[in-house]
């Protein structure tokens, strides 16, 4: 039981829950073993236990009878005993110890382990090493039998069982959501129906989010409110496995179709030892990995092989007196492991029947996608089987110009026309934003205008961007659907893919919102919604007043198709290339011929085997821990952002920009400020994740190193070079870090001790070198931060390659100018320097360009082929102080397209046009 102290605990502060955790864990430490040393009063200890709070009700370690001995050694004054528990305690939370070692659970003295101990049954002392995980179980028992039930589950299990787990019991639906919240460990949930509504603790933060329900759940009945947990338990973790156990008609209640999320209904007075094996049975269905299972029975088998493949089973490396370091520093399996073979067990990515197949169906369960599709050349070639799938010659695609080059080679490939449309800029750091909502409205409406929305196949955007720009997808395919209602959408979430695992990023997901508009599809409310907007609207309603509303589409008319990629490798553990494409879409059984062939034509007929199976891996990791991992991941973005802020010198020099400062105002109409901004909670999060147009994804830092002197691409260098840290990409003026499932709390600390001793290093140089070295700095930092460049935008496509577009919309063919840059005689180069561009740019003939010019930064395509080279473009290529441009020779200069040539061919195209027409 809690104390008032502890009751007086907020149980939903859900911020950095498990660092926290252990934090006041260290605490408690570090204070008895003061009072153990006689440095501080007992008080202090007291008030270090009490500030643990009802919060360590929701996880099972360490337990009411570990608990109870630190409070019975306080009250008898046993320093050194209190020390001794609260040190092992301590150690084990950190460590997760108590996951394979029965004795961490023990009260008595390790010394003395008590062989009849229930904790024996329960985690097998001796016994091989057993994946542990937690259950909650919410009942309706009074507190008094918890540990009673708590004890039956253990005697339930046998050493047979796979895995491990221990018991959560809380007694109400606040208390079960806050214990999901807060508990990564939870794997699976027990509802026993008759549990109260309310926690007995603290929660304002969460009832005030719970209050539009509030009374709707008080007047529910029992099965009810337990399918109404259940809801909400899979809105927060979907990949929970979820057990409703009631005393009633379960027949009846297992028909209800808002009990499809619940994996079985029981009769809970008769089926204890099925729930335990139904729980275990769960685990292993997400724990089975089919292809790395068969890979590793593969690899133990004695193989001949007769196949173009000499390195696998290893005898060319390890009987090598040349390449045997090879395998040393590799290992045996990764060569057991190779074959070119897709039989004997193992299966064709290409054309999968087997493991493979049922792998990828395991992965699209776990993202809720209706297929999946393994990839092992990476997400730029995910984009293009996409693009080439659903898009032919001639349809228009509405495309974030600043977007990945793989885009924009896939229209090449494709022969689709792109709409380039333009994010908004942040010109102070040399990098765009995302492409307000706005923007693609007005170009779906001019298009419709022209009367050309037929020929709109596709809106291809980036989510999140580079930078952590996160769109509202739910509100960017509703409001396009009510436009044209069958349009594809194509999300390129190579950086984005582990916000599955968050509740907070979950809805800003593509798959997450093509999951809500389903949903509000279905809702018999939802053809009201439209009618209601239509009326409103009137029957010719201008563009101006379709760009100032929220539009509404036609549920009846909504065809959903919706296609996501993911860089598997940038944010879970899939070795590097391993990526994945997500479907969605109605239509898919009227594609799937042709986005086979896209599979053929771009993935490789000799796939890695390795990259297949950490696919696999990577998916059962994520369903398993991915919630936890997730969450440290934020919390490890969001200890670096407060370090950074707070460090006295290193905020002197360094700064990580805030939510403020990469999303303009009108683009967070919640008022959102920063994630550590002073009053914020986690709701004002929410909030913005659920209103706010672009919201900012946590885990990526814009770190502004300009205000140090240094420029993005140099501040790199030095981080690698001297200090081992490796970051992401850079700006002008700024690096971006990015924390993932693969950072620790130290890594944070070496950073910090890093950003530092540079700060010590720059405040030592400025005062040793006097006034001279504090104006070149001073003006350093003024040409790193004020002086920079324009963005330039889009311009337009030269009249040669819009034979077939609109007369007011920019689209134009791509794909000649890309291939006419393929005959010498019609290129021609050009200096950025030579006054001569400048004449031309004024005077004409226009400069076009031959192929797509990429600098690294910012990384995207400043001129793609056939577009009219402006002064913008010019002026700011001249600016540029980066080493890498892709698509510019220095020596040589822009390679143009020579304006005659095109003029003679676009003669000849509109003449062949007009006996097209004229034979039509």
């Amino acid at each position: 039981m809690a104390s008032s102290a502890q009751d007086s605990r907020s149980i939903d502060h859900f911020f950095s829950a498990p660092s926290g955790r252990t934090d006041r864990w260290r605490d408690l430490h570090a204070a008895a073993r003061s009072w153990s040393g006689g440095a501080t009063a007992r008080s202090t200890v007291e008030a270090a236990l009490a500030e643990l709070g009802a919060i360590e009700e929701f996880h099972a370690f360490p337990g009411a009878e570990l608990m109870a001995a630190l409070h019975e050694r306080l009250q008898s004054d046993d320093a050194n005993g209190f020390l001794a528990l609260a040190k092992r305690i301590s150690l084990s939370t950190i460590t997760d110890n108590y996951k394979h070692d029965l004795k961490e659970w023990q009260a008595v003295d390790l010394s003395l382990p008590d062989p009849g101990d229930v904790a024996s049954i329960a985690l097998g002392e001796g016994s091989a090493h057993r994946p542990y995980f937690e259950m909650l179980v919410v009942t309706p028992a009074p507190a008094g039998r918890w540990p009673h039930m708590a004890a039956e589950f253990r005697r339930l299990r046998r050493p047979e069982d796979a895995f491990i787990y221990e018991t959560v019991l809380v007694g109400s639906l606040e208390d079960a959501i806050c214990a999901a919240v807060l508990n990564p460990d939870i794997a699976a949930v027990a509802i026993y129906e008759g549990f109260a509504l309310r926690s007995r603790h603290d929660a304002p933060i969460l009832r005030s989010v719970l209050a539009a329900q509030q009374p709707l759940l008080d007047k529910a009945d029992e099965a009810d409110m337990a399918l109404r947990l259940a809801a909400g338990l899979k809105a927060i973790r979907p990949e929970l496995d979820i057990y409703l156990l009631s005393d009633r008609r379960v027949e009846k209640l297992a028909g209800d179709p808002r009990a499809s999320m619940i994996r079985r209904v029981m009769y809970q007075i008769e089926e204890p030892l099925e729930l335990h094996l139904s729980v275990l049975e769960g685990i292993k269905a997400r724990f089975e990995t089919p292809f790395f299972d068969n890979l590793k029975l593969y690899a133990q088998r004695p193989i001949g092989t007769f196949h173009a493949l000499p390195i696998a089973r290893g005898k060319s490396v390890f009987r090598s007196p040349w390449i045997r370091d090879m395998g040393q520093f590799y290992g045996i399996n990764l060569f057991l492991a190779e074959s070119s073979a897709t039989t004997g067990g193992l299966d064709s990515l290409l054309e999968p029947t087997g493991n493979i197949k049922r792998a990828q169906e395991m992965a699209a369960r776990a993202f809720g996608a209706d297929h999946v599709f393994f990839v092992t050349n990476g997400t730029s070639t995910s984009n293009k089987m996409v693009l080439q799938a659903l898009i032919a010659p001639g349809d228009i695609v509405i495309l974030d110009r600043n977007c990945h080059k793989s885009h924009h080679y896939g229209l090449v490939l494709s022969g689709a026309q792109p709409f380039y449309v333009e994010a908004f800029p942040m010109t102070e750091f040399s990098m765009y934003g995302a492409v307000p909502l706005r923007t693609i409205k007005k170009a779906l409406l001019d298009l419709q205008a022209e009367g050309r929305l037929d020929r709109v196949k596709m809106v291809d955007l980036t989510n999140c961007t580079f930078d952590g720009h996160i769109y509202n997808t739910r509100r960017v395919m509703e409001e396009c659907l009510a436009i044209k209602p069958d349009l594809i959408f194509l999300w390129d979430e190579a950086w984005f893919g582990f916000a599955r695992w968050s509740p907070f990023l979950r809805p800003r997901t593509a798959m997450g919102a093509a999951a809500d508009i389903e949903a509000w599809t279905q809702e018999p409310d939802a053809v009201t919604q439209y009618e209601r907007q239509r009326k409103e609207l009137g029957a010719n309603p201008s563009i101006d007043k379709l760009l100032d509303t929220r539009l509404v589409p036609d549920p009846r008319a909504v065809r959903l198709r919706v296609y996501q990629t993911n860089s598997t490798h940038k944010s879970m553990s899939a070795i590097r290339q391993g990526s994945m494409v997500l479907v969605r879409d109605v239509d898919f059984h009227k594609v799937e011929a042709q986005f086979h062939e896209a599979v053929f034509t771009h993935a490789s007929t000799s796939p890695n085997q390795q990259l297949i199976a950490s696919l696999d891996v990577a998916r059962r990791q994520m369903e398993l821990e991915g919630y936890g991992l997730v969450m440290n991941a934020i919390e490890v973005a969001l200890d670096i952002r407060r370090e950074v802020a707070s460090h006295p010198l290193i905020s002197k020099y360094f700064s990580i920009v805030g939510a403020d400062g990469m999303v303009p105002k009108e683009y967070r109409p919640s008022g959102f400020v920063d994630f550590l901004a002073p009053g914020t909670r986690w709701d004002d999060q929410l909030r913005s994740m659920r209103e706010d147009e672009f919201c900012l994804d946590p885990t990526r830092m814009t770190l502004v190193c300009g205000t140090a002197g240094f420029d993005g691409t140099g501040f790199k260098g030095l981080l690698a070079s001297q200090y081992n840290i490796q970051v992401n990409k850079t700006s002008r003026n700024s690096v971006l870090l990015q924390s993932n499932i693969n950072n620790t709390r130290s890594d944070v600390a070496l950073l910090i001790s890093v950003l530092l001793k540079i700060s010590n290093e720059i405040e030592a140089r400025l005062k040793q070198g006097g006034e001279a070295e504090r104006k070149a700095f001073v003006a350093r930092v003024h040409s790193l931060m004020n002086d920079v460049p324009e963005l330039p935008n889009f311009s337009r496509f030269h009249d040669a390659f819009r034979t077939d577009a609109g007369d007011t919309t920019p689209e134009g063919d791509i794909r000649t100018a890309f291939f006419a840059a393929y005959a010498e005689e019609q290129c021609e180069y050009l200096p950025i320097n030579n006054p001569e561009c400048d004449r031309r740019i004024d005077k004409g003939p226009a400069l076009i360009s031959a192929n797509f010019v990429i600098p690294y930064p910012p990384g995207f395509p400043i001129l793609v082929p056939g577009q009219v080279v402006t002064h913008e473009t010019i002026t700011f290529m001249r600016k540029l102080d980066v080493k890498e441009i892709h698509g510019y020779e220095k020596t040589k200069g822009l390679k143009l397209l020579k304006p005659d040539a095109l003029a003679e061919k676009k003669g000849r195209s509109v003449e062949n046009g007009r006996k097209k027409a004229r034979a039509a």
